[in-house]
């Protein structure tokens, strides 16, 4: 016969075996909840497959079989081997120690040094080095129960769940391997060879790979940094669908709104309802109900009560269209550009500078800011419209504008006067606080100008008709007007009618102009009848094959002149 097994031994596995029973802590709600539900007792019996040797030992238990070297249990589907056992056949369980590995359906394998098993209640109590195993994911713990009657297995002294990507680390977790559901809580880290994400409680299927997100959750990846209280992040496609007004940072850009969706790959941000976008390098933010971020090619786009806001000075400016485009040249050089693109019904406000107009491109590379298809815009009192206005920036401060085709010019004297200047084209300079310090026009140039005297009383209405007009101002007024040969008049205001004081083109919009910041979002247009007329630009009509073939040359053109 072989060696029995040592009573002082039996002893201390008896000792640990009361310990590990009592020393389960308190366990969260789920749990809780799930071991007080009806629990139908197992009519199956536990069978004893092999033993090396077994014997009885009243000394040590009086209910107890005494199980030693080679033992395999089997129950209801379930086999269960070890190096010793006490079997209790009265109550249908056992205590298995050493080298204790219990198979379920050849799907789910847990070993441990210690397991306590009760076949009426279906519950297993695996203690020290427990690993459960099922497909390729693996469940590292120092304590585990596992319950067979709702398929649940959970962990309350710290685990670690280990799949093809992912490695999930918690003091507190269950896994359900008929759905492959793990639930984790308390001091939860999810590590990804992409990103790391940091909670207090969190839903991951280790089938799928998707984790939900169910509280205060922290993501990193590269760059790129997540907050979210409530969503759920695919990491085989390293994508997230984010609400609750979750949160996407990058390098100083920040996106936020009531719903995300981010794409790890090329680092995409989509946000829905009531977004805002910042970014506080370059200065600026955008707010609406849709709003798009391509980090890695620096591309964004809003639209949806989209507003753009400049805060880069004292002022902020804002700039309201359908639908914003930003696109960036050169990215990751150091001559990167950007080109920021406004469609339809642009409207836009700072305290000392207002415009509108169709479309809207402004160009950092040259801080160019080109405005589209019947635009006008406001500085003070003065009112600047053409077919087309270019306007450069210095420090997000006007430093020069151009006016090309129907370009007019009009500053508001009181509600009769104004001064008036049209041409073909205008060209403005302006002081660095903003004030405009020269103006030429060129090109069918026409004036109404009302001059003051010494005593800032009102001389009369000049008109003047010239090819070229400098117009030199100094704080705000004129101060110097240069003209080329041209016809000028001076009528007196008591004598002059009311037919002369303005041009042919003359219009004041102030009706259209933003008032506030609000504003903006309140589309007016122009009354009917007061738009731009499209101005035809001629071409050289081109010259066929056969009329150039059949057309003398100089030579001959020449001899045929003599001959005349």
């Amino acid at each position: 016969m072989k060696t029995r097994l040592p009573l002082t031994l039996i002893i201390a596995l008896l000792t640990l075996c009361s310990l590990a029973k009592v020393s389960t802590p308190s366990m969260p709600a789920s749990t809780a909840a799930a071991s007080t539900l009806p629990r139908p007792q197992s009519s199956k019996r536990i069978t004893l497959i092999h033993t090396d040797e077994l014997y009885k030992d009243p000394a040590v238990n009086r209910d107890a079989q005494i199980l030693v070297g080679h033992v395999r249990f089997l129950h209801d589907g379930v086999v269960l081997t070890c190096d010793s056992a006490l079997y209790f056949d009265a109550s249908n369980s056992f205590d298995a120690f050493g080298n204790v590995k219990m198979n379920q359906h050849d799907t789910m394998t847990l070993t441990s040094d210690v397991l306590f098993y009760d076949g009426s209640d279906q519950m297993a109590r695996a203690r020290h080095n427990v690993v459960l195993t099922h497909h390729h994911s693996k469940l590292y713990t120092d304590s585990l129960d596992y319950d067979r009657l709702y398929d649940l297995g959970y962990f309350f002294n710290g685990g670690k769940l280990v799949d093809q990507e992912n490695t999930l680390i918690s003091y507190w977790g269950q896994y359900k391997p008929s759905t492959r559901e793990s639930v984790f809580n308390y001091n939860v880290e999810l590590k990804n060879p992409k990103f790391t994400l940091i909670s207090d409680t969190l839903h991951y299927n280790t089938g799928t790979g998707i984790a939900r997100i169910v509280g205060p959750s922290n993501i990193d990846s590269d760059d790129n940094h997540i907050w979210s209280a409530n969503g759920t992040y695919d990491t085989h496609g390293d994508r997230a669908h984010l609400l609750d007004r979750s949160v996407v940072t990058n390098n100083g850009r920040t996106i936020t709104g009531d719903s995300l969706d981010y794409t790890s790959a090329g680092s995409i941000s989509k946000a829905y309802g009531n977004i805002v976008y910042t970014d506080v390098v370059n200065k600026n933010m955008f707010t609406g109900n849709y709003c798009l971020y391509a980090d890695s090619i620096g591309y964004a786009e809003a639209a949806d009560s989209a507003l753009c806001i400049d805060f880069s000075q004292k002022d902020s400016l804002f700039i309201h269209a359908d639908t914003f485009k930003l696109f960036t040249y050169d990215i990751d050089t150091d001559t990167m550009w950007r080109e920021l693109r406004a469609y339809n019904r642009v409207r836009a406000y700072r305290v000392d500078l207002q415009a509108v107009c169709d479309s809207m491109v402004y160009i950092s590379r040259d801080s160019c800011l080109t405005l589209y298809h019947d635009p006008i815009l406001w500085q003070n009192g003065q009112q600047l419209l053409g077919e087309e206005i270019r306007a450069w920036t210095n420090d997000s401060t006007i430093d020069s504008t151009y006016v090309l085709r129907q370009a007019l010019s009009v500053e508001r004297i009181d509600s009769l006067c104004y001064n008036q200047v049209t041409g073909n084209k205008m060209q403005s300079y302006f002081y660095p606080d903003g004030k405009m310090r020269l103006t030429i026009v060129d090109g069918n140039v026409l004036v109404k100008y009302y001059p003051f005297d010494e005593d800032s009383l009102m001389i009369g209405m000049n008109h003047l008709e010239t090819t070229q007009l400098k117009l030199f101002m100094e704080k705000g007024k004129v101060s110097r007007l240069w003209a080329a040969a041209g016809e000028g008049t001076l009528h007196p205001l008591a004598l002059m009618s009311d037919d002369l004081r303005y041009l042919s083109n003359f219009a004041w919009f102030d009706y259209i102009r933003p008032v506030n910041k609000h504003d903006v979002f309140v589309w007016r247009g122009k009354k009917e009848g007061t738009g731009l007329k499209a101005s035809v630009r001629h071409e050289a009509p081109k010259q066929k094959l056969g009329e150039a073939a059949d057309r003398p040359s100089g030579k001959q053109r020449g001899r045929m002149k003599a001959q005349q």
